[in-house]
């Protein structure tokens, strides 16, 4: 999993609360098992007409948000069905960041797992940083996770908290096997222990 330490990107303003993933990747996309290719889905009755055409007043169509990292969102981001082909479509258009003042559960736990970072913040923070977004000169963030924080382009900061095992996972790069596999170790020991004071569970016949 790719690591996540230090972010500097575009924020694409997105003012809408209640974005649930059948509008961030419409269910005719999910037949596919794999994580690439979904970038085109994301937003999909949004960013595009009936006829496949891209609408102009989408903020993703727009130029200067078409290479946007970072996403400026209302409340209960991610919420509806627990697909992971939404966080799996953001991340292929290049979003590596959500900044929201809350988030679905499992999207939230889906974002993780694919290296991803929601963030929480207050709506008055979150306000400011949407107005931001908007500007033309202060819509380019910098995400410190080591650090936990937002910085501003008028340098100043924001805080936000994460869980330190969650944060541990982002900054290392490891999703759950990763992580299982940093203790391989300690795995190969137990295993050999267990050989060894209760044989018959490594000498039972497969069925």
């Amino acid at each position: 999993m790719r690591k996540f330490t230090t972010l500097t990107g575009i924020a694409a303003p997105l003012p809408m609360i209640n974005i649930d993933t059948d509008m961030l990747v419409p269910k005719q996309f999910l037949t596919t098992i794999t994580r690439s290719g979904l970038g085109k889905a994301l937003f999909f009755e949004m960013r595009y007409d009936d006829n496949g055409a891209e609408r102009p007043d989408f903020v993703l169509n727009k130029r200067e948000y078409r290479d946007a990292q970072i996403l400026i969102a209302g409340d209960n981001f991610g919420c509806g069905s627990s697909r992971e082909h939404a966080p799996w479509a953001l991340q292929d258009f290049g979003i590596r960041a959500i900044i929201a003042p809350s988030f679905a559960d499992i999207f939230n736990g889906n974002c993780f797992k694919n290296g991803m970072l929601p963030i929480v913040l207050p709506q008055e923070q979150i306000d400011v940083l949407m107005k931001d977004a908007q500007g033309d000169n202060t819509r380019v963030f910098t995400i410190d996770l080591p650090n936990q924080k937002i910085v501003r382009a008028n340098g100043e900061s924001f805080s936000f908290e994460i869980n330190p095992t969650t944060k541990h996972q982002l900054v290392e790069g490891l999703d759950e096997i990763g992580q299982t596999l940093q203790r391989d170790g300690e795995i190969a020991g137990f295993e050999q222990r267990q050989g060894q004071s209760q044989p018959w569970l490594w000498d039972a016949p497969a069925l």
